[in-house]
């Protein structure tokens, strides 16, 4: 007997399948022949140099509809709001969103998740664009597809339900993370400062300049008035009476 090719799921058996694979699962949200998930109650995101102690940033929990930012160059663990399972006679594969992705938002961590997982799936992601991307709880930036193995798979995740991130994920990403941006801010802010004080300097050379100059002009002033009032105290030789030879002075 020839076994079924594997093969992805469509929209309408996603739509028939997924009600007891997604909790909660709401019909509206399958796109063509994917399923779109929403971001979670979790979240880290890399401390920058902007963070005043980068060692105390930590999991930030969101309430339904709490924002948070994603600065550039930053990186960040997220978490589905929806609890997923795969069945032993399929494989899923994850990505997020064009639009999201449009704006500089990478995924970087797996783009698959094993038969027999159970839980809240844990993106991994890096803001690769120029500006910050803003995200909140609750919004739909995850896409999931489907696809049957030829037989169910006796390798399959066989643990705990899966839920929040895990902290030992935390701990190996912990500390400030220089990003370009970051880096190419503080060059700026080195040249900025440098700038400022090679204009320093040169103000303070011209006044030094400036008081040399009246200095030197203050001393030739004076040495000339010395030099006047010298000769002119030392008078002007007495005029000499010339006699002729053999002549007898008067």
């Amino acid at each position: 007997m020839t076994k079924p090719a594997s093969m992805f799921w469509s929209g309408e058996t996603l739509k028939e399948r997924l009600e007891g694979l997604i909790d909660p699962f709401v019909p509206e949200r399958v796109d063509c022949a994917a399923y779109t998930l929403s971001i979670g109650p979790e979240v880290y995101v890399s401390p920058n140099d902007q963070t005043a102690d980068p060692t105390t940033v930590t999991v930030r929990k969101l309430n339904e509809g709490d924002g948070f930012t994603i600065p550039p160059g930053q990186f960040a663990f997220l978490i589905t709001e929806e609890i997923v399972s795969v069945p032993a006679d399929a494989l899923a594969f994850i990505s997020i969103r064009a639009k999201t992705k449009f704006r500089g938002l990478v995924n970087v961590s797996g783009f698959h998740v094993d038969p027999g997982f159970r839980g809240q799936l844990t993106f991994a992601v890096f803001n690769a664009g120029p500006v910050p991307i803003h995200l909140k709880r609750g919004q739909a930036i995850f896409l999931i597809w489907y696809a049957s193995l030829d037989c169910e798979t006796a390798l399959k995740k066989d643990g705990a339900v899966h839920k929040g991130l895990d902290p030992e994920l935390i701990t190996a990403v912990a500390g400030e993370l220089q990003s370009f941006a970051g880096l190419s801010k503080k060059i700026k802010d080195v040249d900025k400062a440098l700038a400022e004080r090679v204009h320093a300097i040169e103000k303070e050379q011209t006044y030094y300049r400036v008081i040399g100059a009246i200095a030197l002009a203050v001393m030739i002033a004076l040495g000339v008035s010395w030099a006047k009032e010298t000769i002119s105290s030392r008078g002007a030789p007495a005029p000499q009476t010339i006699t002729a030879p053999g002549a007898t002075k008067p």
